[in-house]
């Protein structure tokens, strides 16, 4: 079976995916398949920095705005429906061009389905903790059950480490410790793909970048935005709920901290997810790293170069 032609564009937030995206797709005639975990969700656009409506009609984007924030959504149904959006695009002519920061998601596409190792996190770990030591183990276990009956079922309310662990397993990768079992088989790719990684030596150049959009979404009106969402029940959502720029507000309605704080929460959570996708793309294989710092023409440019 021939494969199917895929470019794959990975980055950390703000390294100006979207951006090398759109003018590729424009110059080669593609198609975007979102690879971002939290665009899928309707309603979270300024803090997801989703493409604008002006800009998914200059190119056809998939994969965004399938899902409410009461929907709960896992890398096995992204893999499935983004394979199912790449052949549909490929049948038309159309280059599918996958995007996004969502480094697990496009990983277990483009190799078909294989898990990689998990980094543990040890700041939703700590949150973990704390919701069993302020609200009891039951609590926690019953969390657990909400999301993952099964190993909820296999593992006592008195273990908190396996009850932390399990539900870390499914807020960081999406799946079940189940289907995690069943997806780590090695899986035959039915991609061709080329893996590009938009990235800077320059830490600070990326962090200037990080704290440059969190000022953007917040002049752009992302408190109302959450705000709006926050009252259809978004902190107890099962997996939108996890979305940085969006859970830091959570105890700022509540009156717990001002609004400097939520700003300055929001920074340095991106900025250590950041870190996480570093290592996380450091690891991928048969990727051709390109220098942001270098300007979006030169980006450009070398991303034709690459994709010819």
């Amino acid at each position: 079976m021939d494969k199917i032609p895929v470019i794959a564009i990975v980055g950390v937030t703000a390294s100006g995916k979207s951006e090398l995206a759109l003018r590729l797709c424009e110059h080669i005639g593609g198609e975007i398949i979102s690879g971002d975990s939290m665009q899928i969700y309707r309603g979270m656009d300024i803090g997801t920095a989703k493409p604008t409506p002006e800009e998914q009609a200059r190119v056809p984007h998939h994969l965004i705005d399938i899902a409410d924030i009461t929907e709960a959504f896992s890398v096995a149904l992204f893999v499935e429906k983004a394979a199912r959006a790449a052949k549909e695009i490929a049948a038309r002519g159309k280059m599918p061009v996958v995007v996004g920061g969502t480094g697990l998601y496009i990983q277990m596409l483009l190799n078909g389905r294989m898990l990689p190792e998990m980094d543990s996190n040890e700041e939703l770990r700590r949150q973990l903790y704390e919701k069993a030591e302020n609200e009891g183990n039951q609590a926690l276990h019953d969390y657990l059950n909400s999301i993952d009956p099964e190993s909820a079922a296999a593992i006592h309310p008195n273990n908190v480490k396996r009850v932390v662990r399990a539900i870390e397993i499914y807020l960081t990768t999406g799946l079940t410790k189940t289907q995690q079992n069943e997806l780590s088989r090695q899986g035959v790719s039915p991609f061709d793909y080329k893996l590009l990684y938009l990235y800077s030596p320059d830490r600070q150049f990326l962090y200037d970048r990080i704290n440059a959009r969190v000022d953007k979404m917040m002049a752009a009106g992302l408190e109302e935005e959450v705000r709006r969402l926050y009252a259809r029940g978004l902190a107890d959502t099962p997996t939108a709920s996890q979305a940085i720029g969006y859970k830091e507000f959570f105890p700022y309605f509540e009156g717990k901290i001002d609004l400097d704080t939520v700003v300055s929460d929001i920074k340095q959570h991106t900025r250590n997810y950041a870190k996480r996708q570093i290592t996380f793309f450091n690891r991928m294989e048969n990727k051709t790293v390109i220098d942001i710092s270098a300007g979006s023409e030169e980006v450009f440019q070398k991303a034709i170069e690459v994709c010819r």
